[in-house]
């Protein structure tokens, strides 16, 4: 009975790992298409999905060994959905820069122990604000291919709202969605070659810092590592009663980011979906939660030593599935977002930020997201001092 009792307290990490590890799988698409706009080769692509998915797999093997709680990083999903949007306006070795520059401020920050008062200096409503702004387009893209490729992304929407509407969270819906809209392709032979699988390639790239990169990306880089990733997943870590050091994850999270950017352009960190996932009460009890994150740590190193059969599914996958997949992806992001700015206490700020994401404008050389955090910054600043130390002193 024992026995028979210890594999079902096994079975509830299992499960919680093998749906964080789908998610692994389900996101894929993401620099899929970030690659195919960005022009990347073959190779380019392959150590770019290698590094995100296999850098903070290890760490996470490493962590959860040493410290025996359930400590998964990931590479930060908005990092790359960012990178994409900032691919017409900076090339990809100051992307690398950017990165590299923004992994090296979170460890010194880290390391020193002022990551909290990042929050005095940026707020991160109006980094919310931003976000969102950033997000929408990639959402609107995705409702344009359904009125292009109405079967194939119509099909994509609809598992993926059904699977949450009847599984809620037992399956992940991106996953449902993604395994729908690729039979819907096949079956339309709107599909390209199908893939060798082949092992994942290496290259360096080599980094190029510029002060438009550097303004523009590397600010919001540091605020989604430090304040958006590690710190909420922290705080959740703790309220489940584990200890989660805090200082040498934020360390762990700038120096693999600014070492993982030599393969591309990536930040390391915790997850609060994730965290949330393999440590919490439906992961089963406290002490076997770490099986959850070996599991969802195993599925991303395979998906980084599938990196180089990944790089070709660009020319497998119909452009319109991808931009079905990072529109469905970046639903949550949206969602999460736009609650964060309009809940307060800042408003007016993060709102401004918004809008400005969401333009094209252009000043001085600099875009509209080094724009954002200026004129959210400026607002708030003027109209709503009182809120902003209120946020500062929580």
């Amino acid at each position: 009975m024992k026995v028979v009792s210890e594999r079902r307290d096994l079975l509830r990490p299992l499960a919680a790992g093998l749906s964080l590890g789908a998610i692994f799988v389900a996101v894929v698409g993401i620099p899929l298409d970030a690659a195919s706009e960005l022009g990347l080769s073959d190779v380019e692509t392959s150590a770019w999905i290698l590094v995100v998915w296999g850098l903070p797999s290890v760490l996470s093997v490493l962590f959860t060994a040493r410290y025996g709680e359930p400590l998964v990083l990931t590479g930060n999903i908005f990092i790359l959905i960012f990178v994409f949007l900032l691919g017409g306006e900076l090339t990809w070795a100051e992307l690398v820069g950017a990165t590299m520059a923004a992994g090296a401020i979170v460890l010194l920050l880290g390391a020193a122990g002022l990551t909290h008062r990042l929050a005095a200096v940026l707020p991160p409503p109006i980094v919310y604000g931003l976000l969102a702004g950033a997000v929408l387009g990639l959402f609107a893209d995705s409702l344009t291919a359904l009125g292009t490729s109405t079967l194939l992304v119509g099909t994509t929407f609809a598992a993926y709202f059904l699977s949450r509407a009847i599984l809620g969270d037992q399956v992940p819906a991106l996953l449902v969605a993604v395994i729908a809209g690729l039979l819907v392709a096949v079956v339309a032979s709107d599909t390209g070659p199908v893939p060798n699988p082949v092992w994942p390639q290496v290259t360096f790239t080599m980094p190029r810092f510029t002060v438009e990169a550097l303004a523009t990306a590397t600010p919001v880089l540091v605020v989604s590592i430090a304040l958006q990733a590690n710190a909420p997943s922290v705080v959740f870590l703790r309220s489940q009663g584990y200890e989660a050091p805090e200082r040498v994850l934020s360390v762990a999270s700038g120096a693999g980011t600014m070492v993982g950017s030599f393969f591309g352009p990536m930040g390391v960190s915790l997850s609060l979906p994730a965290t949330a996932l393999v440590a919490g009460p439906d992961a089963g009890a406290r002490d076997t939660r770490r099986w959850a994150a070996y599991i969802a740590a195993g599925i991303g190193l395979v998906v980084a030593l599938a990196a180089g059969f990944a790089a070709e599914l660009i020319d497998f996958i119909p452009a319109s599935l991808l931009e079905a997949i990072v529109g469905l992806a970046v639903l949550g992001i949206l969602a999460h977002s736009l609650k964060e700015i309009t809940h307060g206490p800042l408003l007016l700020g993060p709102l401004v930020a918004f809008g400005t994401s969401v333009s094209d404008v252009e000043l001085l050389g600099l875009g509209r997201f080094f724009w954002a955090i200026i004129f959210g910054l400026v607002v708030s600043l003027l109209l709503e001092r009182d809120a902003w130390r209120t946020l500062s002193r929580a």
